[in-house]
């Protein structure tokens, strides 16, 4: 994905009443694992997603993120409740999985310009540690390179049957985001999703509604923050 630098990068105080998301920075970058009790997690706040996008309660499928950054990576973590999975059969975990979202799988949009929120990365991690990251653009001008962007990030995923929850982890470059070195107080668009259940059963989890039936309305993303 290819991004021109200007100064229309803003701080979150220019982003107005927009939900805000605090990603805290960490000492020194690490290798996934979808562990919430690690020293790497286990003193983060996240934010809980218990609704739709259409703002309706989904019970039984509460979803905590959590996010750290570093100058060369952003990290999130995502715990999700779960009555069933739906999980693709003879799972590759080497190589993308085209229309994961076909199963269950947990969601992170993030536009790297204040200014361009129709170009945004879509990255994704299923409850066996598939992944899929596409190139997006809204604009209709076809500036994304879809499914065939690699962005180069990592993933971990486990299940915990006991407890009906699985862990999902994203280890995300920056340079798949912006062309620069982060700093505190930088702030990205992003929207937070999950897709869990097949059918009529099948729940659409989102941070923020979109009011419509999907996630793509970049309108509606909140605000990811960069903190100390």
């Amino acid at each position: 994905m290819k991004w021109i630098l200007t100064a229309a990068l803003l701080p979150a105080l220019l982003y107005g009443q927009m939900a805000t998301f605090e990603s805290k920075k960490a000492p020194a970058d690490t290798a996934p694992t979808a562990d919430p009790a690690s020293t790497f997690w286990r003193d983060i706040k996240g934010i809980v997603i218990t609704t739709d996008y259409n703002g309706n309660p989904v019970p039984n499928h509460r979803t905590e993120v959590r996010s750290r950054w570093t100058p060369a990576y952003l990290y999130l973590l995502y715990i999700c409740q779960y009555e069933k999975l739906n999980l693709k059969p003879d799972p590759n975990t080497t190589a993308e999985t085209n229309q994961l979202w076909n199963w269950d799988v947990a969601e992170a949009f993030i536009a790297g310009k204040a200014s361009d929120t129709q170009r945004y990365g879509e990255f994704q991690v299923s409850p066996q540690g598939e992944w899929v990251d596409l190139d997006i653009d809204r604009s209709g001008q076809n500036r994304g390179g879809g499914a065939a962007w690699n962005s180069g990030f990592e993933v971990k995923a486990r299940i915990d049957t006991a407890e009906h929850v699985w862990y999902g982890e994203m280890k995300i470059p920056i340079k798949a985001i912006v062309p620069f070195a982060p700093s505190p107080k930088l702030a990205f668009r992003a929207g937070f999703f999950r897709l869990q259940g097949t059918g009529a059963d099948k729940q659409y989890i989102s941070w923020q509604p979109t009011g419509g039936r999907t996630f793509h309305v970049p309108e509606k993303f909140g605000t990811l923050v960069l903190v100390e």
